[in-house]
């Protein structure tokens, strides 16, 4: 007698034992006892839900001879025909190697004809998505249209590949995850009937790692007893599957908070001498790493023995949220770098040694701009003095020239392409301001200046106020006047036009801006303003100059 695999053995056989769709089986059954089948359903949803199942248990159920509350009795000649695969009347079609418009197109040819012995003829088209563009035009009329006597059940895991015309012909359900407690109870149900002696930490692990699909469930479940050995412990699912120990797992998070590089890489070369998969430890880690941090917020785990929660319990005590969300984000950030890296080894080893010496890592946190001022302050003051190194630059590169009345000046550095600058600031007039409106948005544009990581231009704007000057103009004050270097920042092209876009869009329509200088008088240049000193005062820096 021929194997027969765990997940075909115990492939449902009614709606009632499809596990964690109890949602759909209902709505199905309600459906036949009613009398009111549709002639087309799609069934969605991701691999191993049930899918399949369902289509099978509802072509049984539609031409069962003597249906039980919607449910097929297997028992009757259409049922046990359809169960051993003889009854032509049920047709089960593969979309992935039939996608062909020829292949449709039979279908087209056969729905004509009436069924040999059941009530209808069922078409079970698998992984409908696959059709080609041909094949979905070709099936349109007649899964909109069939015979009386034809039904279609269509079961896909990519519903949004399909045309929306398909769609709208179809009754939809959406097959959901199944939930880790069901798979654990079907699973517990398969051994028992298969003298299968397993551990409930063992379910856990498997259900778990089967991700909300049972079929998973009973593949792992499988190779758990394919060695003869039919008593399965987690250890032994782990090692087959490839997962870490969970006490690699702590040695590796205790490396990191206890900063210990090289017993962090000793650990990684017994890992990998253990035969494990250095691509799922970065994974196990990231799951560990969760745990952990899910320990210091509500201090409950689950799928932890004793000992274990307690070692999870230490590493928390010693490290702060922060850092752990460091540590996910910086380990999320290599598993995405290993997937097109053909050194995966020397990436994790690398990465492990940063993790070790670093305490905490700024760039793998998760908002994309810094925010508090004192980030904004330094920020501001590391532009100020890369533009002031700049300049310094230019200034020690010039030649001097004499000037009319006999003195020396600096040659201006003007770049062979000079950005077209438009006028936007001026100075504060007494009147200027005596019809201007307060604008309310500006707020909500200074926010969204600090959401964008627009730093730069939202540490020079955060003491101003913004007034609507016509209809097509914002002015925006700078009480305490303009430094030197906010007036760089604010006049360059890419600030203008961010300010404007902001601007335009709580307007509503296109408008400008406008700088307004708050300070009754203007900053004029001294005559030696070509000296270093004076253009260190522009930059609001402090400088000594040595001769």
């Amino acid at each position: 007698m021929s194997y027969t695999a765990l997940y075909r053995k115990f492939r449902p056989k009614t709606f009632s034992e499809i596990v964690g769709q109890e949602h759909i089986t209902r709505t199905l059954k309600n459906q036949i006892m009613a009398e009111r089948v549709g002639h087309a359903y799609l069934f969605n949803g991701g691999r191993g839900t049930g899918k399949t199942s369902a289509a099978k248990v509802l072509a049984r159920a539609i031409n069962c001879l003597n249906p039980i509350e919607g449910e097929p009795c297997n028992t009757c000649e259409i049922c046990k025909a359809a169960l051993s695969g003889s009854l032509t009347d049920i047709v089960e079609m593969d979309a992935a190697s039939n996608n062909s418009v020829e292949d449709i197109r039979s279908i087209r040819e056969e729905v004509n004809f009436l069924p040999t012995l059941a009530k209808y003829r069922v078409y079970i088209i698998d992984e409908v998505h696959m059709l080609s563009t041909g094949a979905f035009n070709a099936l349109l009329k007649t899964l909109e249209e069939p015979p009386e006597h034809v039904k279609f059940i269509l079961a896909t895991t990519e519903p949004q590949k399909l045309p929306a015309t398909i769609l709208s012909r179809c009754q939809r359900f959406d097959f959901k995850r199944i939930p880790s407690e069901d798979i654990q109870k079907r699973l517990a149900v398969v051994c028992n009937e298969s003298n299968i002696e397993i551990t409930e930490e063992a379910l856990q692990t498997i259900a778990i790692l089967a991700e909300g699909g049972m079929r998973d469930a009973l593949s792992i479940l499988e190779r758990c007893i394919q060695d003869g050995d039919t008593k399965v412990e987690a250890d032994k699912v782990k090692d087959l599957v490839g997962i870490p120990k969970t006490v690699f797992l702590y040695r590796m998070l205790e490396c990191i908070v206890t900063k210990n590089p090289e017993k962090c890489l000793q650990t990684i070369e017994e890992i990998l001498k253990d035969g494990k998969d250095i691509q799922n430890l970065v994974w196990e880690m990231i799951k560990y790493t969760k745990d952990m941090l899910i320990y210091k917020v509500n201090g409950t785990l689950t799928l932890y023995r004793k000992e274990e929660i307690e070692q999870i319990k230490e590493l928390a005590e010693h490290t702060t949220k922060d850092r752990i969300f460091s540590i996910i984000y910086a380990l999320s950030d290599l598993e995405n770098r290993m997937k097109w890296s053909s050194q995966k080894t020397i990436l994790v080893e690398s990465e492990m040694i940063k993790l070790c010496m670093e305490e905490e890592m700024p760039s793998f946190k998760p908002e994309t701009a810094p925010s508090g001022e004192d980030v904004s302050r330094i920020m501001a003051l590391e532009s100020r003095v890369r533009t002031l190194e700049n300049t310094l630059k230019q200034l020690s590169s010039v030649k001097t020239i004499p000037e009319e009345k006999g003195n020396t000046r600096m040659q201006e550095v003007v770049p062979k392409n000079p950005p077209v600058k438009k006028n936007t600031t001026v100075k504060k007039s007494d009147t200027m301001l005596d019809n201007a409106k307060p604008v309310e948005f500006w707020p909500k544009v200074m926010d969204e200046l600090k959401q964008n990581g627009k730093m730069m231009l939202y540490t020079n704007l955060i003491h101003t106020n913004a007034k609507e000057l016509n209809d097509m103009t914002i002015g925006i004050e700078f009480p305490n006047g303009m430094t030197a270097f906010g007036k760089t920042v604010l006049e360059k092209q890419d600030s203008i036009a961010e300010l404007t876009k902001l601007v335009s869009m709580e307007c509503g329509k296109q408008m400008r801006i406008q700088y307004i200088d708050g300070k009754s008088t203007k900053i004029e240049p001294k005559q030696d303003s070509n000296t270093i000193e004076n253009v260190a005062k522009g930059f609001d820096i402090p400088i000594d100059i040595i001769e």
